[in-house]
């Protein structure tokens, strides 16, 4: 999965999912409800790291994949949206397997 560009693009953008829907269904709560800011801190420094890393991942694709403007942007609001990069990265495996296919 690591050794193509969008391979990377996937990985990351699954760890970013999980810490995008950890920092909003645990951390916040915690810091809300429980009085633990420290949680939102750690996993908002976590999330934040991931989502450096899969912007320069979505880059490479963009760059070596020759993706258009459109393309990039509905990444991009994928990664924004609470369970967005679960459905960019089903589309994306979709097309390693039919491209692998052909």
């Amino acid at each position: 999965m690591l050794t193509s560009s969008i391979g990377r693009l996937r990985a990351i953008g699954l760890c970013e999912g999980i810490s995008f829907l950890v920092l909003l269904g645990i951390a916040m709560p915690l810091k809300y409800l429980a009085g633990i800011p420290a949680a939102v801190k750690v996993v908002g420094w976590v999330h934040g790291l991931l989502f450096i890393l899969f912007m320069a991942a979505l880059a490479e694709v963009a760059v070596t994949r020759r993706w258009g403007i459109s393309r990039v942007l509905g990444a991009l609001m994928a990664s924004v949206v609470p369970f967005g990069p679960f459905v960019l990265d089903a589309r994306l495996r979709r097309e390693q397997e039919g491209a692998a296919g052909a």
